[in-house]
């Protein structure tokens, strides 16, 4: 019996269609260059990749902005010493507590809808909190901008991801966002003096608007328009408060712990309310049908050991950021403006490696080895001023350490991309938001630990008869030993935990 063998009719000479990448449908046409699963292709990606790091600029920014501001606050507005710290508790709290919920809502209704939005709360609490004339006012001014910016650092990872899919391109996108957070910090603190000196305090908060109102106008029209997913994908309101309530509840602990004590009866006791809500949560969305935060996201060990190494990594580098612009003001004598400048050659070298290298290397070599020599250069810089004296010389004390800054250049970006690594397009925004609020616990936990453990070994010096400068100077070394500690678990756990990633030269 003859079989018909089908005659090959094709023209040899026409050109052969590339090969789909894995996983493709070849019934679906491929996307074209800056197009996302979930929507049209985006033209004007630069731009959108500008947006969203102004956004984090301008977060990151207002965190320091205020610090170098507050005595003036304080004298004008007649805040008590207590009720001056709530200045910047309010804005941590609402900060750090509603980045997991915002990040869900970003996936469920659309992570550009909550970009928008974000930005304009932000702005207009702003614009509140410039025109503040009580304490009462300034304080809800600053919840509120934390509220917006809960909501715009939210999804702004998760919008980077979804638009920059190629790994090289992903790289260079992280390292500018990661850049810009850096920047914000050391820019803060300049700008701070210089706002306050000039012109006024409120000029700290009005200098958003002008940002804020370009950015919303720019997003509008560049940023991919996403639907989401729908509330009925995740819309878990008994988690969201659960969730939310045990966050807000265990930062508050933690930033009252100072006042009250680490074993003191209401630290204990709030913190085991905190721990029992997010447990609730957690056992909460092993059961629910829909659940806000799928456990399915901390199944990698990329996802869930980079969200470690980045609380620990921020909470070490608090004793960099903060505790040495004290020594550099009660110790050294340095005004705020010329802290910000002699802490600006850390923000070039981040900059520079973050910009210049990082994407290149992570390329060459992958996120794990990058991470872990960025880390080993933190350890070193911590290392160095555990030894600082009291007369310390800015060239040869200060200097190295603010040159060795440039693993923070280095680990950002690896440590961003793999946080994000393990993260589907329905759930971006979701690791945006859990990466985000990991960085403001850790945060948290790093201001009241290293805070607490200066000011007493400071107090116990001073107790016997040590001058001020000597005393100040050796409880922000133990500050800074303590911080070394965390940087080498963080080196272990990115060891150990993190698996080798595959170069994508």
């Amino acid at each position: 019996m003859a079989v018909d063998v089908p005659r090959d009719t094709s023209d040899p000479a026409a050109p052969t269609a590339p090969p789909l990448p894995p996983g493709a449908n070849p019934a679906e046409p491929p996307l074209p260059p800056g197009a996302t699963p979930s929507g049209p292709a985006v033209p004007h990606r630069g731009l959108a990749l500008a947006v969203i790091a102004a956004g984090m600029l301008t977060i990151t920014l207002d965190g320091s902005i205020v610090t170098v501001a507050m005595p003036t606050i304080q004298r004008d507005l007649g805040f008590t010493p207590a009720g001056l710290s709530w200045v910047v508790n309010a804005y941590l709290i609402a900060f750090g507590s509603l980045l997991l919920l915002a990040g869900r809502l970003g996936d469920l209704l659309g992570r550009t809808r909550m970009f928008l939005a974000g930005t304009a709360v932000f702005t207009l609490a702003s614009l509140l909190a410039g025109a503040a004339t009580t304490p009462a006012l300034l304080i809800a001014a600053r919840f509120l901008q934390g509220v917006g910016s809960a909501m715009a650092a939210a999804v702004g990872l998760g919008i980077l991801i979804t638009l920059f899919g190629e790994p090289r391109e992903r790289a260079r996108a992280l390292a500018v966002f990661s850049f810009t957070g850096a920047a914000g910090a050391s820019i803060g603190q300049v700008l701070g003096g210089i706002l306050t000196d000039a012109l006024s305090w409120h000029w700290i908060f009005f200098i958003n608007l002008p940002i804020g109102a370009v950015a919303f106008l720019v997003a509008r029209r560049v940023l991919p328009v996403d639907r989401g997913v729908g509330l009925a994908a995740g819309a878990d309101v008994a988690g969201a408060a659960l969730v939310t309530a045990g966050l807000m509840l265990g930062i508050y602990t933690v930033v009252k712990a100072e006042e009250y004590g680490w074993v003191s009866t209401p630290t204990l006791g709030l913190g085991a309310v905190s721990l029992a809500l997010l447990g609730a949560f957690v056992v909460r969305q092993a059961t629910a049908r829909t659940p806000l935060m799928p456990l399915r996201v901390l199944r990698s060990r990329s996802v869930a050991g980079a969200n470690l190494v980045q609380a620990l990594m921020v909470a070490a580098l608090f004793s960099f950021q903060v505790v040495v612009a004290l020594h550099l003001q009660s110790v050294l004598g340095y005004g705020a403006a010329e802290t910000g400048l002699a802490m600006l050659p850390a923000a070039v070298m981040i900059g520079g490696t973050s910009l210049g290298v990082s994407a290149r290397l992570i390329s060459r070599f992958g996120e794990r080895a990058v991470l872990l020599t960025g880390i080993a250069l933190l350890i070193g810089a911590l290392g160095f001023l555990t030894r600082v004296p009291a007369d310390a010389r800015y060239v040869t004390d200060l200097l190295p350490v603010m040159l060795l800054a440039a693993g923070f250049g280095l680990a950002t970006p690896a440590l961003t991309a793999l946080g994000m690594s393990g993260a589907g397009e329905d759930d971006a925004g979701l690791a945006s938001g859990l990466f985000n609020t990991t960085q403001q616990i850790g945060m948290a936990v790093g201001v009241a630990v290293l805070t607490t453990l200066a000011a007493a070994r400071t107090d116990r010096m001073l107790g016997e008869g040590h001058g001020r400068a000597e005393a100040l100077t050796a409880g922000y070394r133990l500050a800074f030993t303590v911080g070394t500690g965390l940087l080498v678990t963080a080196f272990a756990v990115a060891l150990l935990v993190l698996r080798p990633a595959r170069t994508h030269s």
